[in-house]
């Protein structure tokens, strides 16, 4: 088994030298496109980052952690609320929406002992809280994070530069 160093220094370079968004121009038309699908309003930003923040977390990336921390910061979202994320199950700051939303990225990323992923009874809790058009666009919010998590644990760009340029 693996361990990992807590006295090892982390470069302040992405591992991937070149941005993968120049290397692969039709990446801009993709991206273009989920950050539409995930902004029509139908749930509101600060859950969608909310999410993404869960799954930065989740999924050990520190420039996903640090990016959509700072969206919920720019949003004005409360300190409280973004560093509880990572117990957000005995956070009294989540509304029931939020917290089914958050159940859910957890439960796409993380394997589980009984099976199935997402359980009847969670997707039932989530339509709960959700109309349909509403949790579609959260099944995809949580695949828009997805599909950047690759980018983020392979070409691991530099935490806390800008989202549009963390390769300089």
């Amino acid at each position: 088994m693996e361990t990992r160093s807590i006295a090892a220094e982390v470069p302040m370079a992405p591992r991937m030298s070149e941005d993968p968004a120049e290397l692969v121009p039709e990446l801009a038309e993709v991206s273009a496109a989920l950050f539409k699908v995930t902004g029509n309003g139908s749930v509101p930003r600060s859950t969608i980052s909310l999410v993404q923040l869960r799954a930065g977390q989740i999924v050990g990336s520190t420039y996903l952690t640090v990016l959509h921390t700072g969206f919920l910061r720019k949003a004005g979202e409360s300190e409280e609320r973004i560093t509880s994320v990572a117990s957000w199950q005995d956070s009294p700051y989540f509304t029931g929406a939020e917290r089914a939303a958050l159940a859910l990225v957890e439960a796409v990323l993380q394997p589980s002992a009984g099976g199935e992923r997402v359980s009847d009874e969670l997707y039932a809790k989530a339509a709960e809280r959700y109309e349909a058009k509403a949790l579609a666009t959260l099944m995809f919010a949580i695949g828009q994070v997805n599909f950047f998590i690759p980018v983020a644990l392979i070409a691991k760009p530099v935490p806390g530069r800008s989202f549009t340029d963390p390769w300089k």
